[in-house]
């Protein structure tokens, strides 16, 4: 499978995972964010968020008791040293192994770490290899 080019918009608004350990799941984010440069945007007695993804307690108004299932999430790397800083960071902080940094065969450049965060979710840092972007990223504004 050959990619030339990638399109890349908002597919995703937000997303919220509803966990079992706020704390475990904080100091995992918190690290997994930290390497990838993206600062906690914010955080309440039952939620923490970065970017827009929300993570709460199944006691959060927005969770309604109940916990989410298994996902698979992907963040965008910015080369591939930031891949591997996020598979030290993620490792170091409660994340289970799913795929050391290694190549992958899902296109030509895909750089990628899996692991599993602290509720068994399947997170991703991915760099897609030497490309030139249009923009850094989109901004909104309201």
């Amino acid at each position: 499978m050959e990619t030339n080019e990638l399109h890349r918009g908002r597919l995703i608004d937000h997303i919220q995972l509803v966990v079992r350990d706020l704390d475990a799941s904080r100091r995992f984010y918190t690290a997994v964010f930290e390497a990838m440069q993206v600062p906690i945007g914010g955080e309440g007695p039952d939620f923490f968020w970065a970017d827009e993804l929300f993570v709460s307690t199944a006691d959060s108004e927005a969770a309604q008791g109940e916990l989410t299932g298994r996902h698979h999430l992907a963040f965008q790397a910015r080369d591939r040293a930031m891949v591997d800083a996020f598979h030290s960071a993620a490792m170091a902080h409660g994340g289970r192994e799913n795929g050391a940094p290694a190549e992958r065969d899902y296109h030509p450049g895909y750089y990628a770490a899996f692991v599993l965060d602290p509720d068994g979710n399947n997170i991703e840092a991915v760099y897609h290899g030497e490309s030139q972007r249009s923009a850094a990223s989109v901004k909104v504004t309201f």
